[in-house]
């Protein structure tokens, strides 16, 4: 018989965590070696326990479930996320962070067990919606890319908050110029005016 998969789950209310440990622990080759009601907590119990594979919660007081995982997530670990939500801000920084698997809460019992024994072998899980965004993210070029080298430059410069005549004075370039380049760039990306232009160059890491 193979070894027991090493369990650790992570979630922030006493009867999630209740709920899954009494489905879980009737799986004989499903060992639950801790619970976590944080993401510091988390840190620490996958630490002391080395888990294979945990149970992540995202929303949750302190440390969140994208900061854990970073701090997690490894060859060793394998992290399956197991949430409410299916927001980009959530699912793509998780992703980015390490997490192996991504499930929402409203997966069946069956649907969980399956996942935490592919993740033990190798196999990441994704459900229809999840693996649809992803899809759909990795499809999706970003508007930026149609800017050119220049007009990336100075969004990134409105991005770090540079106005028309400093902009100017970083590029060598004329302020008639900046402002040539500037309204290109809203109207390539789509944009109302220069906080946007700024929100977007940070919120895209162009900065």
């Amino acid at each position: 018989m193979s070894e027991s998969i090493r369990l650790l789950i992570v979630d922030d209310h006493d009867m999630v965590r209740m709920g899954l440990v009494t489905f879980l622990s009737i799986e004989d080759d499903i060992e639950i070696v801790g619970e976590a009601s944080n993401g510091l907590e988390a840190v620490k119990k996958a630490k002391e326990l080395k888990p294979d594979v945990i149970l992540m919660d995202l929303l949750m007081d302190g440390m969140n479930g994208i900061e854990a995982t970073k701090n997690i997530a490894s060859d060793e670990i394998k992290i399956i996320v197991l949430t409410s939500y299916l927001d980009d801000e959530m699912l793509f920084p998780v992703m980015e962070a390490g997490a192996f698997s991504y499930l929402l809460k409203t997966s069946s019992a069956d649907e969980i067990v399956d996942a935490i024994r592919k993740a033990k072998n190798g196999m990441p899980t994704f459900q229809g919606q999840v693996t649809q965004k992803m899809f759909q993210h990795m499809h999706t070029k970003p508007k930026h890319h149609e800017l050119t080298n220049r007009e990336k430059e100075v969004l990134a410069l409105i991005g770090n908050g540079k106005s028309n005549k400093e902009i100017s004075e970083t590029l060598f370039i004329g302020i008639k110029t900046v402002k040539t380049h500037v309204s290109h760039i809203l109207a390539k990306l789509e944009l109302d005016d220069r906080t946007q232009a700024a929100i977007y160059a940070n919120k895209n890491h162009l900065t």
